[in-house]
């Protein structure tokens, strides 16, 4: 197979990325550090049929992208997010689902020295199983350890490398002689483009009901004040009519005036004891009914047991 020309590679590169972002309207930009071939070969394979994966020089994504923002305007919202070793991941799809395929994606591996890291790692207590002649691994990081039935026991919970630092030698080696390995690597998701819009990822984990709360908290403030300044709208009219509502009952308490929904409140304060007996009456009712389904189950019992025909000692 002849191999093209770097001009056509580059031809057929744009072409393919112009297609991409006409094709579809959403998609993840990610960065890629860290990730082997074999495991970009594997993220491809399980986003097959459901999304697409473009990596690249950012030079030629840019130059790319701003050569076809005459016909989407919107993409200029990506060159910003286009810096490090970072792709595009494009799809048509739930952007949920996609994304979790993305983290299913990632793979174990050693902390390598002068790396940083992504994590904070943590050594617990327990036998590393190493001999006595490994102290000073432990004694240079300052880890305490006693020596229990020949081989090396860590005491108590070492806090050993914070997130976003570089990774010591030290670290790293006795990470690997441990055969601990605290770091996962894959794609990382940084933003999402969907319709012309640019969000984080985490926006992807709003519900539904978060929606709703956020939008009921923003009726009640308005209500509220609304209310404190009596200004009436949609959402304060009905605590007015409410607290209005109020307000008759209070008047018709306190004097001669009645009307339909007032006068069983009326009664209730001629006759406090009339409503105290029908309270008692109903919430004995159920007590009752209870007593008298276990009293039935109780001879359905018995019953059954007679229909065996035979006694102990038969």
């Amino acid at each position: 197979m002849v191999r093209e020309d770097k001009a056509t590679w580059k031809s057929n590169y744009f072409i393919k990325i112009v297609r991409l972002l006409d094709e579809y309207p959403k998609c993840f930009t990610v960065g890629a550090d860290n990730v082997g071939s074999s495991q970009m070969q594997r993220i491809r394979m399980s986003l097959r049929g459901s999304a697409e994966i473009l990596m690249g020089k950012n030079t030629m994504m840019r130059k790319a992208i701003r050569g076809h923002m005459e016909n989407n305007p919107a993409l200029e919202k990506l060159l910003p997010h286009i810096s490090g070793n970072v792709g595009f991941v494009f799809t048509k799809g739930d952007l949920k689902e996609v994304r979790d395929k993305l983290l299913d994606n990632k793979v174990e591996a050693p902390a390598k020295a002068g790396a940083i890291a992504p994590v904070d790692v943590y050594l617990d207590p327990q036998n590393t199983g190493l001999g006595p002649e490994k102290t000073s691994f432990f004694q240079a990081l300052s880890i305490p350890t006693k020596i229990s039935r020949g081989t090396i026991e860590i005491l108590n919970k070492v806090y050993l490398i914070k997130k976003d630092e570089k990774v010591g030698a030290s670290e790293a080696t006795l990470l690997n002689m441990l055969k601990i390995f605290p770091f996962t690597y894959g794609l990382n998701i940084q933003y999402v483009y969907d319709s012309g819009s640019v969000f984080h990822p985490s926006v992807l984990d709003i519900t539904d009901e978060d929606i709703l709360a956020k939008f009921m908290e923003g009726v009640q403030n308005v209500a509220s004040v609304c209310m404190s300044i009596g200004y009436p709208t949609v959402a304060s009219v009905p605590h007015s009519i409410a607290n209005g509502f109020k307000n008759l009952l209070a008047i018709a308490a306190e004097t001669d005036i009645t009307f339909s929904q007032a006068e069983q409140m009326k009664a209730y304060l001629a006759d406090p004891s009339a409503f105290q007996a029908a309270a008692v009456t109903t919430a004995a009712a159920p007590a009752e009914e209870a007593k008298e389904e276990a009293k039935e189950e109780e001879e359905e019992e018995e019953e059954s047991d007679e229909d065996m025909g035979f006694g102990l000692f038969d």
